[in-house]
């Protein structure tokens, strides 16, 4: 035997952390679905499964491998993200507010960046987008004060970061386009307070606080603008706003699928509803929805992988910082969040009664999916551009 082909024979092969990942998601769960009604009642994800899901990797699966991360290909996290919104709408929310913050801060000066992840790569990084605050520039950095909506997973964060219109002398800073300048204060979770503001009607369990900084002195240091040049070298660091409506996307393809998996399981117990002639799964009606349904979940399932394989041959080929690929993934995330809405309603409706109780899972993926709809990634406003791009490239093919 040749010595090549015997060390192939007796090598050992090298780990998939991509598949380990979801080989730990899988073992995890039993312990997910159970504690749904736990995770609701507390508003927020319980600290030990915050802890069980940085163990296997969550809040380092797109962080460079130079700082200890994972690195995944933009779709293999995807599908990790698909995998814990399959079992739990707020568990799967807390997965895309770690893969999307973990990409923002990508985008920080070097500096900030080692500060963010001295303590390792496993650092639970949260923030909010909406202009809640403003900046003032002063000598020493900038003053900030402002008060952040929707800071999902604020109270398991080690860092907070919150979006800040700058100011001179009380004034709006013009930007690009002339519009007011904006930058992100990124701080430790430590320095910001959080109000007790989550009382929503589903994604309960995401801890989507407020979040304030009052008169606070930020050093130059703690800021970074996002359309600064990619910090990062690889393909998953070029640029941020394409990655997001993806990430969003995924997260609605996942509960669709556990929605799917929720109405198959109560078929499975021989249910058979009142003044029904058969069990549900013996119904032609029931059957006939469900192939349907069936349908368009695989019709989301596939239009999500085609989109994210595209954006990331982007990212490989180094043409993803593309005005046009932002709306083609809100395109996608719009268009998914309106089909898996409709998914969760019509599995609902073919539940019967039973879907209305809280023990239901069905009320509590109907409630999180329609919750997770409003968010702007997926607003039918984003249609106006679609349609505006779809109009501009056919003047360009017909020119």
């Amino acid at each position: 035997m040749r010595l090549h082909e015997k060390n192939k024979k007796h090598s050992v092969p090298l780990r998939d952390p991509h598949q380990d990942m979801l080989a730990g998601i899988r073992e995890l769960a039993p312990e997910i679905k159970a504690r749904a009604a736990e995770i609701e009642a507390a508003r927020r994800v319980p600290p030990d499964l915050v802890e069980r899901l940085r163990s296997i990797g969550l809040f380092r699966m797109f962080v460079p491998r130079s700082h200890g991360g994972l690195e995944l290909d933009f779709p293999a996290g995807l599908e990790v993200i698909k995998a814990l919104a399959r079992l739990d709408g707020s568990v799967g929310w807390i997965a895309v507010v770690a893969g999307a913050s973990s990409l923002f801060v990508a985008a920080s000066p070097p500096e900030l960046y080692q500060r963010i992840y001295q303590d390792g790569p496993d650092t639970a990084i949260c923030g909010s987008s909406q202009p809640g605050g403003t900046a003032e520039r002063v000598a020493d950095g900038y003053r900030v004060r402002g008060r952040w909506p929707f800071a999902s997973g604020c109270t398991h964060a080690d860092w907070i970061g919150g979006f800040c219109i700058v100011t001179e002398n009380g004034k709006p800073v013009p930007g690009p386009q002339g519009k007011p300048q904006v930058r992100v204060a990124v701080l430790p979770a430590r320095d910001w307070e959080i109000e007790d503001t989550w009382h929503a009607a589903g994604l309960k369990g995401t801890g989507s606080h407020h979040v304030t900084l009052r008169e606070t002195l930020v050093s130059e240091a703690h800021f970074f603008d996002l359309d600064a040049a990619p910090r990062q070298s690889g393909p998953l660091y070029q640029a941020v706003r394409q990655w997001l409506p993806l990430v969003h996307g995924a997260f609605s393809v996942g509960m669709a699928e556990g929605t799917v998996d929720d109405l198959l399981a109560l078929a499975a117990t021989g249910r058979q509803q009142l003044y029904a002639a058969v069990p549900m799964r013996e119904s032609e009606i029931f059957q006939y929805d469900l192939g349907r349904i069936s349908a368009n979940l695989g019709a989301a399932q596939a239009f999500h992988e085609v989109q994210a394989a595209s954006h990331w041959r982007h990212a490989l080929a180094r043409t993803l910082n593309d005005e046009d690929l932002v709306i083609e993934g809100a395109r996608s995330a719009t268009w998914l969040a309106t089909t898996c809405v409709g998914i969760a309603d019509a599995c609902f409706a073919l539940a019967g009664a039973s879907a209305v109780y809280d023990s239901s899972p069905l009320q509590r993926r109907l409630r999180d999916l329609h919750v997770a709809a409003q968010h702007a990634h997926a607003q039918q406003r984003q249609y106006v551009d679609v349609g505006k791009l779809a109009l501009r490239r056919s003047a360009g093919h017909a020119g």
